[in-house]
């Protein structure tokens, strides 16, 4: 499936996340798609005016002992942040992305990721998160700037070969 044909078939409430959640920005996506077999495969949320995820990284994910590896946190921010694109309803790409990591982000502890728009201006979209433990303790932030581009700018990795682009509507 094209990029155009599976925007259209979000559009038409065709394309289906886990109940509740919204549909993964492509089926190959690392972030959330359910076809990428390596990935993270996120399940977001809408919860009022944030983005959100429940998320526990595995023992695959560390990079210390018990430890997630930062690239794996930065995975998922940025793709957590990418769904916040939903809100602005445009196609979007990471232009910047920052990650604090503020305690170790520990393998096997379930981190819940609230994600919000900051604030829109022109074609720029503003986000940041935080991921918290269960009992409250913030272990990382992160922030971003997202470029509303055209959706045709999805089809230019398919068309070159070199591989498919997200959607974030």
């Amino acid at each position: 499936m094209g990029v155009e044909e599976h925007v259209a078939a979000m559009r038409a409430g065709q394309v289906a996340g886990a109940p509740g959640a919204l549909p993964p920005h492509y089926p190959t996506c690392f972030g959330c798609g359910p076809e990428a077999e390596a990935g993270l495969h996120l399940v977001v949320r809408m919860d009022g005016d944030e983005v959100v995820t429940d998320y526990a990284f595995a023992e695959k994910h560390s990079g210390a002992p018990s430890i997630a590896h930062g690239g794996m946190v930065s995975a998922l921010v940025d793709d957590l942040l990418g769904y916040t694109l939903y809100y602005v309803r445009q196609p979007g790409v990471t232009r910047r992305l920052e990650v604090d990591f503020l305690r170790p982000v520990v393998v096997g502890t379930t981190y819940t990721v609230r994600g919000r728009v900051d604030r829109v201006d022109g074609r720029k979209v503003f986000a940041s998160c935080e991921g918290a433990a269960a009992d409250g303790t913030v272990a990382f932030r992160g922030s971003g700037l997202f470029i509303v581009v055209p959706l045709s700018h999805f089809s230019l990795g398919a068309q070159s070969g070199e591989g498919q682009g997200p959607v974030a509507l």
